[in-house]
Parts: C-alpha cells; sequence; structure tokens
C-alpha cells in the first residue's frame, strides 16, 4: 500500500492525519495537483461543503481530483467529504457542485444544525458497532444499485445508512476521525 493523502484545504486535517498514523500508515497532507499526485488514496474531511468546493478550485485542485476519482482512486469522504462526493445533495446552495462519485442522495444538515450535534452508537454490516460524532451531518435519504452499505445509525424513523462504499470510494455522514476508535479508517485501508 502506498501512501493516504488529507485533502489540507480546510476542516478535520489534523484529526485524519492522526488516525491515519495511529494505524502505522504513511500520511500526507494534500493542498497542491502535485500533492495529489504522490498519494495513492485521499481522505475528504469533514468541514464545510461551500468552503471546501471553492478552496478546490482556487487550489487548482477540483480538475485533478475529478480525474483521480475517475481513474478509480480510492476516496474515503466524511461528512462534508460526502457531499461533495453525492451524485445528489438536498438543501444545498444554488452554486453547490460535487463530484457524483457515490450514487446517493443526501440532505445538508439532515440532522440539524451544529447545535443539534450528537454521538451516537453505529451498527457496522458485520453487527459490532462504532461510535458516531454528527455535526451539521448530511443525511443519506437513497443509495444507488451500485452503493454498499456498510454502518446504520438506528433512530426513531428507522435505521440510516451512515457508511457506505461504491466500488473504491466511501462515504461517512459521521466524523469517524472525532474519536480513539479506529475501525472506519482501518477498513478503508485494509480495502486499498
Amino acid at each position: 500500500m502506498g501512501s493516504v493523502g488529507v485533502l489540507a484545504l480546510q476542516g478535520d486535517v489534523r484529526e485524519h492525519l492522526a488516525t491515519l498514523s495511529a494505524l502505522g500508515v504513511e500520511s500526507a497532507r494534500v493542498r497542491t495537483p502535485g500533492e495529489l499526485d504522490g498519494v495513492d488514496a485521499l481522505v475528504l474531511p469533514g468541514g464545510e461543503s461551500t468552503a471546501i468546493a471553492h478552496l478546490l478550485v482556487t487550489s487548482g485542485l477540483r480538475g485533478p481530483l475529478g480525474e483521480r476519482l475517475e481513474s478509480g482512486m480510492p476516496v474515503l469522504g466524511t461528512c462534508a467529504g460526502l457531499i461533495l462526493l453525492a451524485r445528489e445533495v438536498l438543501d444545498g446552495r444554488a452554486d453547490q457542485w460535487g463530484y457524483g462519485a457515490l450514487e446517493v442522495t443526501v440532505r445538508r444538515n439532515g440532522y440539524g444544525r451544529q447545535v443539534a450535534s450528537f454521538e451516537a452508537p453505529l451498527e457496522l454490516a458485520d453487527g459490532s458497532s462504532v461510535p458516531g460524532v454528527f455535526i451539521r451531518a448530511p443525511r443519506i435519504l437513497a443509495c444507488g444499485p451500485r452503493v454498499e452499505v456498510l454502518a446504520t445509525y438506528a433512530h426513531g424513523e428507522g435505521p440510516d445508512p451512515v457508511l457506505v462504499r461504491q466500488g473504491p470510494v466511501w462515504g461517512a455522514s459521521f466524523h469517524p476521525e472525532l474519536t480513539a476508535d479506529t475501525t472506519v479508517h482501518r477498513l478503508f485501508v485494509e480495502s486499498l
């Protein structure tokens, strides 16, 4: 396995790097197209999706990242990263764009605004659980037929998919980097 980059334009960059380091994975910050060329996989961190999208344009990374996604580069998008990877985004800004690499429909702030942030146990497909931190989190409303649901959040309205995978592209509604549990990152790295 080669190195895993973390998009370092805005968001939980340091936390993702620390989690990857705890797993013994070579990782690097990615801020430029040249740095993107030097990694084999990428984490798109949580943060603010429209701000990250704007910074992808101004940094010159929008096109190169799109090309890498199309060529099959493995990517894990968490929270805002999931929004950037989603095929359809509800309640986004009129000028909001994304890569459409995951056949999912998400609603921005689908679990509420900042004040409604919460933590909850999430059930993995194998029956085990991981902690989930939800901060202005997107809610996955629909998944295409090629999307595999890897974890769900059970609540009064039924279980929601919160960790999904479509080939080499992964998306999480929550922030796995904000807990001591390395399961999500480990599963992603093991899939490389």
